[in-house]
């Protein structure tokens, strides 16, 4: 009887020993490829991560085009300073862009989703994403556009298009996106 414990003792320690070096499999998780960019950035080395390409090419998003980050094609984003959230004078292009664009169709309503680079809290980012989205939106309303078709959202920094820990990175993250209501 005492061989016998022996030996169940030998092989329930055969197959612990078997899971613990092979482990469990893994459910593989589909992701979604990255854009193809025909210029990149040079990689960067030290503490500031890799560099990243800033150049996008359209995507689609249900019947909708991405022309940069989220933002619904013809419109553009727009980009902000560090800690700031008034609209940047080279920005003022995109932003009567996008303010003719929504005067010339009628029917379209749109969300101004605030974005930030991934420094600061997550409440201050949230806030901060919130003034820059209200900014658009003011100054959308200003050229002309409804208040009733705009409406502004804040994602601080969960929705980061860059991951890098590099000024091109964040650059990229202090936005407003310009999504087309469906």
């Amino acid at each position: 009887m005492e061989r016998k414990g022996w030996l169940l003792g030998i092989a329930i320690l055969a197959v612990v020993v078997s899971f613990g070096v092979t482990g469990c499999a893994k459910k593989k998780v589909a992701t979604e490829a990255a854009p193809v960019s025909s210029v990149a950035a040079p990689a960067q080395t030290g503490s500031m991560g890799s560099g990243e390409s800033l150049e996008t090419r359209p995507a689609t998003t249900s019947t909708r085009t991405v022309s940069e980050g989220r933002t619904h094609a013809p419109m553009l984003p727009v980009y902000f300073d560090y800690d700031k959230s008034n609209i940047r004078a080279d920005q003022a292009g995109r932003m009567e862009k996008n303010a003719a664009f929504l005067k010339g169709s009628g029917a379209v309503a749109v969300t101004i989703e605030g974005n930030c680079d991934e420094r600061g809290t997550n409440e201050y980012n949230m806030a901060l994403g919130e003034r820059r989205a209200l900014s658009a939106k003011k100054y959308l309303v200003n050229l002309g556009v409804a208040d009733g078709r705009l409406k502004t959202i804040s994602y601080g920094e969960e929705k980061a298009l860059l991951f890098g820990h590099d000024e091109t990175s964040w650059a990229q993250n202090r936005r407003d996106d310009f999504v087309i209501n469906d």
